[in-house]
Parts: structure tokens; sequence; C-alpha cells
């Protein structure tokens, strides 16, 4: 079952499900989500020098990403091909019982701006702010500017409570993160990392 407004607004007044800071609720609640607003740091992929990215490689990653802070009544210019991690604003918590999914506001699609090409959800138990993945497939630059509403959440009901939620006890990668976090692929268990 996929919450409704009034679900939504249950859970939060609940407080098992959690979106802070949601500054204003009538706007950001929709009919069927909750509007994410965009922060203020980026990872830009530098193309220069880089033959190839080895996903098992951690050191690397200083190597070919750089991070951007936009000042807050300042612009981040997406131009056309590029790809950048963005985070949001909110930090959430989605309980052992809900599965959250991380969709693109139409406004921003019908602009050509995707905000996850992969990664558009948010699994029971996670905590901490949300990694964006940030494309222009379009002509022309588009100007993000920090707090703009860039994603809605939807929420669905499991059958059952998660038994294993994301998290520490499963060795989470991402669990707590506060800002956009870069790819930690080799701590997967087929790269000899302790993710299962």
């Amino acid at each position: 079952m996929i919450l409704s407004d009034a679900d939504i607004l249950r859970r939060l007044e609940q407080g098992d499900l959690v979106v802070e800071p949601l500054e204003d609720v009538d706007l950001q609640v929709q009919p069927a989500s909750v509007d994410l607003r965009l922060g203020r740091e980026f990872l830009e992929f530098q193309r220069t020098n880089i033959p190839c990215i080895h996903p098992n490689s951690e050191s690397e990653v200083d190597e070919y990403v750089s991070e951007t802070v936009v000042d807050p009544d300042g612009e981040f210019i997406l131009h056309p091909g590029d790809f950048v991690l963005g985070t949001t604003k909110e930090r959430v918590e989605i309980p052992a019982d809900l599965i959250a999914h991380v969709e693109g506001r139409s406004s921003l699609g019908r602009l050509a701006v995707v905000v996850h090409a992969t990664a558009g959800l948010c699994d029971p138990g996670y905590r901490g702010q949300i990694t964006l993945e940030l494309s222009n497939l379009g002509s022309a630059p588009v100007a993000l500017t920090p707090g703009m509403r860039i994603s809605q959440l939807t929420f669905t009901e499991l059958k059952t409570p998660a038994e294993r939620p994301y998290g520490s006890g499963r060795g989470s990668k991402y669990q707590d993160q506060s800002g956009p976090q870069a790819s930690k692929i080799q701590g997967d268990h087929e790269f000899s990392g302790d993710q299962k």
C-alpha cells in the first residue's frame, strides 16, 4: 500500500517516520509524497587524466571527485551531459515497515533534469540525507538553487516489517550519511568488503 498524505502526516506525527527539517508541511507534503529540497553540497566528477574508474579501488575516489559547496543564495549550474552527486537538505529515517522511493519532480523532468540514475530506493531502516544522482539530459544549462524542491519521496508499506533492516548489523555503507557520498562499492562482499 502506498501512503497518502494523511498516512504520511500521521506517521510523521507518531515519529517513526522522520523527514527533517520539514519547514513547510503544506508545501512539501503532496497527495502521496513528500517533496525534498536541494542541499548545498555537490560532488563533481573530473574527466581529465582518468583512464577509467575501478569500482574496487577506494583510493581513486579522491582522484576523480571534487566537492563544491554553493552559497545559500547561490546557484549550481548543471550543464548538458553533466552527472553530479547532490544531496537533499532533509535527513530521513525510514521505519522497518516502509520503503521509500526517490522520484524526480515532473517540473524538473520537463527541463531534462533527472535526480536518480539507478539509486531510487531507501531501504527500511535507512537514516541520513539522500544522495541525488543529478543529470542534465537537455541541450541547455539549468541553474539549481539550494533549498529548491528537487525530488519527492513516496512510501510503500511492507506486508511485514523487515527482519534485517538497513543498518550497522548489515554493514550498510551509507547509514547516517551527511551530504553527497561517492560510491563505496569497494565495501561490497564481492570486493572483499563486509556489506551483506
